[in-house]
Protein backbone atom coordinates (compact mmCIF):
# COMPACT_ATOMS: atom_id res chain seq x y z
CA UNK A 1 0.00 0.00 0.00
CA UNK A 2 1.71 3.28 -1.18
CA UNK A 3 2.44 6.20 1.71
CA UNK A 4 -1.03 8.44 2.14
CA UNK A 5 1.65 11.23 2.17
CA UNK A 6 4.91 10.96 0.70
CA UNK A 7 7.17 14.61 -0.03
CA UNK A 8 10.52 14.46 -1.64
CA UNK A 9 12.66 17.92 -1.19
CA UNK A 10 9.40 19.75 -1.21
CA UNK A 11 10.16 23.32 -1.39
CA UNK A 12 8.69 26.78 -1.69
CA UNK A 13 9.75 30.51 -2.21
CA UNK A 14 8.32 33.66 -1.58
CA UNK A 15 10.33 35.96 -3.84
CA UNK A 16 13.82 34.91 -2.64
CA UNK A 17 12.50 34.09 0.84
CA UNK A 18 12.40 29.96 1.44
CA UNK A 19 9.33 29.08 3.47
CA UNK A 20 9.62 25.58 3.29
CA UNK A 21 13.50 24.06 2.17
CA UNK A 22 13.49 20.71 1.36
CA UNK A 23 10.94 18.70 3.66
CA UNK A 24 11.02 14.95 2.69
CA UNK A 25 8.50 12.89 5.16
CA UNK A 26 6.31 9.91 4.82
CA UNK A 27 2.85 9.78 6.03
CA UNK A 28 1.39 5.63 6.34
CA UNK A 29 -2.08 5.51 6.02
CA UNK A 30 -4.47 5.93 8.88
CA UNK A 31 -1.88 7.61 10.73
CA UNK A 32 -2.68 11.17 12.62
CA UNK A 33 0.69 13.27 12.06
CA UNK A 34 1.61 16.94 13.71
CA UNK A 35 3.51 19.59 12.40
CA UNK A 36 4.93 21.40 15.33
CA UNK A 37 7.06 24.81 15.14
CA UNK A 38 6.32 28.82 15.48
CA UNK A 39 4.68 30.77 13.55
CA UNK A 40 6.81 31.00 10.19
CA UNK A 41 8.16 27.46 10.77
CA UNK A 42 6.80 26.50 7.41
CA UNK A 43 3.46 24.39 8.70
CA UNK A 44 0.69 26.16 7.00
CA UNK A 45 3.09 26.79 3.68
CA UNK A 46 3.38 23.11 3.53
CA UNK A 47 -0.34 21.91 3.80
CA UNK A 48 -1.45 24.56 1.12
CA UNK A 49 1.22 22.66 -1.03
CA UNK A 50 -0.01 19.62 -0.18
CA UNK A 51 -3.84 20.22 -0.75
CA UNK A 52 -2.61 22.27 -4.34
CA UNK A 53 -3.68 25.96 -2.47
CA UNK A 54 0.29 26.57 -3.44
CA UNK A 55 2.27 24.79 -6.16
CA UNK A 56 5.66 23.79 -4.79
CA UNK A 57 8.54 25.85 -6.08
CA UNK A 58 10.68 22.84 -6.54
CA UNK A 59 10.69 19.03 -5.33
CA UNK A 60 7.35 16.65 -5.33
CA UNK A 61 4.76 15.34 -3.12
CA UNK A 62 1.84 12.68 -3.84
CA UNK A 63 -1.26 12.79 -1.69
CA UNK A 64 -3.41 9.43 -1.40
CA UNK A 65 -1.00 8.71 -4.66
CA UNK A 66 -1.84 11.26 -6.96
CA UNK A 67 0.55 14.03 -7.33
CA UNK A 68 0.09 17.39 -6.07
CA UNK A 69 1.26 18.92 -9.65
CA UNK A 70 0.46 17.09 -12.18
CA UNK A 71 -3.37 15.46 -10.37
CA UNK A 72 -4.24 18.38 -8.71
CA UNK A 73 -8.20 17.36 -9.32
CA UNK A 74 -7.88 13.80 -8.09
CA UNK A 75 -5.96 15.22 -4.83
CA UNK A 76 -8.78 17.52 -4.23
CA UNK A 77 -11.25 14.89 -4.37
CA UNK A 78 -9.21 12.84 -1.76
CA UNK A 79 -8.45 15.40 0.88
CA UNK A 80 -10.59 17.26 3.24
CA UNK A 81 -9.26 20.38 4.46
CA UNK A 82 -10.29 22.42 7.66
CA UNK A 83 -8.22 25.63 7.57
CA UNK A 84 -7.72 28.02 10.53
CA UNK A 85 -10.13 30.40 9.45
CA UNK A 86 -13.92 30.56 9.07
CA UNK A 87 -15.23 27.79 7.00
CA UNK A 88 -19.09 27.39 7.82
CA UNK A 89 -21.41 30.19 7.03
CA UNK A 90 -22.93 31.66 9.97
CA UNK A 91 -26.24 32.91 8.06
CA UNK A 92 -26.81 28.80 7.39
CA UNK A 93 -28.27 26.15 9.55
CA UNK A 94 -25.68 23.15 10.23
CA UNK A 95 -27.36 21.03 8.20
CA UNK A 96 -27.62 23.66 5.03
CA UNK A 97 -23.91 24.08 5.45
CA UNK A 98 -23.66 20.19 5.42
CA UNK A 99 -25.70 20.32 2.39
CA UNK A 100 -23.69 22.70 0.22
CA UNK A 101 -20.88 20.96 1.33
CA UNK A 102 -21.83 18.00 -0.35
CA UNK A 103 -22.70 19.26 -3.30
CA UNK A 104 -19.07 21.28 -4.05
CA UNK A 105 -17.84 17.39 -2.93
CA UNK A 106 -19.69 15.93 -5.29
CA UNK A 107 -21.83 13.83 -3.05
CA UNK A 108 -24.32 11.69 -5.32
CA UNK A 109 -27.52 13.06 -4.61
CA UNK A 110 -28.84 9.22 -3.43
CA UNK A 111 -26.58 9.14 -0.42
CA UNK A 112 -26.83 12.73 0.62
CA UNK A 113 -29.32 12.71 3.21
CA UNK A 114 -27.61 9.51 4.77
CA UNK A 115 -24.07 10.77 4.84
CA UNK A 116 -25.86 14.38 6.16
CA UNK A 117 -27.39 12.43 8.84
CA UNK A 118 -24.14 10.74 9.57
CA UNK A 119 -22.23 13.98 9.84
CA UNK A 120 -24.30 15.78 12.16
CA UNK A 121 -24.31 12.32 14.43
CA UNK A 122 -20.67 12.22 14.56
CA UNK A 123 -20.84 15.92 15.18
CA UNK A 124 -23.13 15.92 18.08
CA UNK A 125 -25.09 18.64 16.90
CA UNK A 126 -28.45 16.57 16.52
CA UNK A 127 -30.09 19.08 19.02
CA UNK A 128 -28.37 22.51 16.68
CA UNK A 129 -28.82 21.09 13.09
CA UNK A 130 -31.97 23.68 12.22
CA UNK A 131 -30.28 26.55 14.10
CA UNK A 132 -27.79 29.17 12.51
CA UNK A 133 -24.22 28.75 13.15
CA UNK A 134 -23.63 32.25 13.96
CA UNK A 135 -25.21 31.05 17.41
CA UNK A 136 -23.29 28.29 17.87
CA UNK A 137 -20.47 28.14 20.35
CA UNK A 138 -16.65 27.87 19.12
CA UNK A 139 -16.27 24.41 19.99
CA UNK A 140 -19.45 23.15 18.15
CA UNK A 141 -18.53 25.38 14.66
CA UNK A 142 -15.29 23.31 14.58
CA UNK A 143 -17.24 20.25 14.74
CA UNK A 144 -19.41 20.92 12.22
CA UNK A 145 -16.29 21.90 10.19
CA UNK A 146 -15.01 18.98 10.84
CA UNK A 147 -18.10 17.39 9.64
CA UNK A 148 -17.75 19.17 6.41
CA UNK A 149 -14.67 17.97 5.83
CA UNK A 150 -15.61 14.38 6.10
CA UNK A 151 -19.13 14.20 4.24
CA UNK A 152 -17.00 12.37 1.35
CA UNK A 153 -15.04 10.31 3.40
CA UNK A 154 -11.43 11.35 2.22
CA UNK A 155 -8.35 9.29 2.28
CA UNK A 156 -6.66 12.06 3.66
CA UNK A 157 -7.65 15.05 6.48
CA UNK A 158 -5.68 18.34 6.97
CA UNK A 159 -6.60 20.18 9.57
CA UNK A 160 -4.75 23.73 10.34
CA UNK A 161 -4.64 24.60 14.04
CA UNK A 162 -8.08 22.78 14.69
CA UNK A 163 -8.19 23.85 18.27
CA UNK A 164 -6.69 27.12 18.49
CA UNK A 165 -8.93 29.29 20.90
CA UNK A 166 -10.97 26.25 22.08
CA UNK A 167 -11.49 25.73 25.68
CA UNK A 168 -10.07 22.83 27.48
CA UNK A 169 -13.89 20.98 27.41
CA UNK A 170 -14.19 21.79 23.18
CA UNK A 171 -10.79 20.74 22.52
CA UNK A 172 -11.13 17.30 23.79
CA UNK A 173 -13.94 16.82 22.19
CA UNK A 174 -12.74 17.95 18.70
CA UNK A 175 -10.03 15.29 20.13
CA UNK A 176 -12.42 12.82 20.49
CA UNK A 177 -13.80 13.27 16.53
CA UNK A 178 -10.46 12.84 15.52
CA UNK A 179 -9.74 9.72 17.11
CA UNK A 180 -12.94 8.56 15.72
CA UNK A 181 -11.99 9.63 11.93
CA UNK A 182 -9.11 7.34 12.14
CA UNK A 183 -10.56 4.50 14.48
CA UNK A 184 -13.60 4.07 12.30
CA UNK A 185 -12.88 5.26 8.75
CA UNK A 186 -9.35 4.14 8.57
CA UNK A 187 -8.85 8.28 7.59
CA UNK A 188 -5.45 9.68 8.10
CA UNK A 189 -5.07 12.93 9.60
CA UNK A 190 -2.10 15.67 9.30
CA UNK A 191 -2.63 18.64 11.40
CA UNK A 192 -0.24 21.47 12.41
CA UNK A 193 -0.58 22.78 15.92
CA UNK A 194 0.72 24.83 18.66
CA UNK A 195 0.17 22.71 21.64
CA UNK A 196 2.34 19.86 22.74
CA UNK A 197 -0.41 18.11 24.92
CA UNK A 198 -2.21 17.79 21.56
CA UNK A 199 0.38 16.53 19.62
CA UNK A 200 0.98 14.14 22.70
CA UNK A 201 -2.39 12.74 23.13
CA UNK A 202 -3.04 12.68 19.48
CA UNK A 203 -0.20 11.92 16.99
CA UNK A 204 1.44 9.09 16.15
CA UNK A 205 4.15 10.50 14.84
CA UNK A 206 5.14 14.27 14.62
CA UNK A 207 7.75 16.39 12.91
CA UNK A 208 9.12 19.69 14.35
CA UNK A 209 10.19 22.66 11.67
CA UNK A 210 12.28 25.72 12.01
CA UNK A 211 12.88 27.88 9.54
CA UNK A 212 11.44 25.96 6.47
CA UNK A 213 13.35 22.56 7.74
CA UNK A 214 12.42 19.25 9.54
CA UNK A 215 14.68 19.53 12.84
CA UNK A 216 13.21 16.58 14.30
CA UNK A 217 10.85 14.21 13.23
CA UNK A 218 9.53 10.95 15.39
CA UNK A 219 7.04 9.76 17.57
CA UNK A 220 6.33 11.16 20.54
CA UNK A 221 7.29 8.71 23.06
CA UNK A 222 10.59 8.27 21.61
CA UNK A 223 11.20 11.90 21.08
CA UNK A 224 11.03 12.42 24.76
CA UNK A 225 12.65 9.56 25.59
CA UNK A 226 15.58 10.63 23.73
CA UNK A 227 15.70 13.86 24.88
CA UNK A 228 16.01 13.00 28.97
CA UNK A 229 14.19 11.33 31.63
CA UNK A 230 10.20 12.42 32.25
CA UNK A 231 10.89 15.01 29.60
CA UNK A 232 7.73 16.45 27.94
CA UNK A 233 7.07 17.83 24.23
CA UNK A 234 7.71 21.29 25.66
CA UNK A 235 11.30 20.29 26.71
CA UNK A 236 11.69 18.38 23.39
CA UNK A 237 10.83 21.58 21.42
CA UNK A 238 13.44 23.43 23.67
CA UNK A 239 16.30 21.38 23.05
CA UNK A 240 15.29 21.03 19.18
CA UNK A 241 15.25 24.18 18.60
CA UNK A 242 18.61 25.27 21.17
CA UNK A 243 16.43 26.87 23.97
CA UNK A 244 15.87 30.22 22.02
CA UNK A 245 12.61 31.93 21.65
CA UNK A 246 11.66 31.86 18.45
CA UNK A 247 10.79 35.24 17.04
CA UNK A 248 9.11 34.28 13.49
CA UNK A 249 5.95 35.04 12.47
CA UNK A 250 4.23 38.20 10.34
CA UNK A 251 1.87 40.86 10.71
CA UNK A 252 -0.48 38.39 8.45
CA UNK A 253 0.24 35.37 11.13
CA UNK A 254 -0.72 37.66 13.92
CA UNK A 255 -4.22 39.01 12.73
CA UNK A 256 -4.81 35.56 11.24
CA UNK A 257 -4.04 34.13 14.50
CA UNK A 258 -6.52 36.44 16.34
CA UNK A 259 -9.14 36.53 13.80
CA UNK A 260 -9.41 32.64 14.64
CA UNK A 261 -9.36 33.06 18.20
CA UNK A 262 -12.04 35.72 18.30
CA UNK A 263 -14.50 33.95 16.07
CA UNK A 264 -14.14 30.36 18.24
CA UNK A 265 -14.06 32.11 21.69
Amino acid sequence: MPPAIETIALTRRFNGFTAVDGISLTVAPGQIFGLLGPNGAGKSTTIKMLTTLLTPTSGTARVADHDVVEAPVEVRRAIGYVPQMLSADGSLTAAENLLLSARLYGVPPRVRGARIAEAIAFSGLEEFAGKLVKTYSGGMIRRLELAQAMLHHPAVLFLDEPTIGLDPVARRAVWERLQALRRDYGMTILLTTHDMEEADVLCDELAILLEGRIAARGNPQQLKADTGPEATLDDVFVAVSGGTMQESGNYHDVRQQRTTLRRLG
